[in-house]
């Protein structure tokens, strides 16, 4: 008896098969050659945030459009996530489609969210080679049917991963994850099965979108923009802040590990302090 495909139980929702034109041929974790810096494993951030700016930017300034800069990002993402295992990073959350992007022209719109859907197809079993979760974060309301079909597949293909967890944030924004959140916990309240005294940090944090996301370490945006733009805010209250003038397109696993050697070289105290004179300083 011919043995079953380990994809077919996910058959019913499967996407659409490779077809030559798909085949994207599969890299070595190292295929560029590079290795990160030598840190204490103590050192490195657990959960990395990146907001992947300026890809419009990039392609402008070459006399291109913005969707070509948005397509030369999806090498860098590559990059990025096999530079995050090679550094040992557990978690990973990239900012792909936010809530604000409906706002910008239709035509980008719709090259965003087929883009976002197409690049999942191309890269899942690579990611799932390396041995790459993929999550999803975000709001199902106005995003593609096909994109959701191709996250869910993602997320189903490579559940028992442990290597990385890579949380793709789309249709995601912070404020409304929160709300969407609360509104949840009012519905509970509303029909007795929550007292409103029982609607701590804890139970909000259960109505995230992915509650199991552990709080963001290291929060890092290329293109030199120095805001968070709505990204995990509940998750990011005590993240270190790196802003890099890397364009995204040009971001590299190299941009990466810099951001990383200056997370590890602060002081995180988490609203805690010790005393540490100096000699020779003037205290008041």
């Amino acid at each position: 008896m011919k043995a079953k495909s380990p994809l077919n139980p996910f058959s019913p929702t499967r996407p659409k098969p490779f077809t030559h034109k798909d085949a994207v041929a599969f890299k070595a974790l190292d295929w560029t050659g590079l290795y990160p810096p030598d840190l204490p494993a103590k050192v490195v951030p657990n959960h990395v945030a990146v907001v992947m700016d300026g890809n419009g930017r990039w392609a402008n300034g070459r006399g291109l459009t913005r969707v070509e800069g948005h397509k030369a990002g999806e090498a860098a993402l590559l990059d990025v996530v096999a530079g995050a295992i090679q550094m040992g990073v557990k978690h990973l959350s990239v900012y792909a489609f936010s809530t604000e992007n409906w706002k910008r022209s239709p035509d980008e719109v719709r090259f965003l969210m087929g883009f976002n859907r197409d690049v999942l197809h191309r890269r899942r079993d690579q990611l799932n080679e390396w041995g790459v979760r993929v999550r999803w974060a975000g709001r199902k309301p106005r995003l593609w049917a096909s994109v959701i079909t191709e996250l869910q597949y993602a997320e189903k293909l490579t559940a028992m991963n442990d290597v990385l967890t890579l949380t793709m944030c789309v249709n995601y924004g912070g404020r409304t994850e929160i709300t969407d959140a609360v509104r949840a916990l009012a519905e509970d309240v509303a029909a007795g099965r929550l007292k409103p005294s029982g609607i701590t940090e804890k139970a909000i944090a259960r109505h995230l979108y992915t509650p199991e996301m552990p709080d963001v370490d290291l929060f890092v945006r290329s293109s030199g923009e120095q805001r968070t733009s709505n990204f995990l805010l509940w998750q990011s209250a005590y993240a270190e802040m790196v802003f890099l003038d890397t364009l995204w397109p040009d971001f590299t696993r190299v941009d990466l590990w810099q951001a990383v050697e200056l997370y590890a070289a602060r002081n995180r105290r988490y609203g805690g302090a010790v005393d540490t004179p100096t000699a020779g300083t003037l205290t008041s």
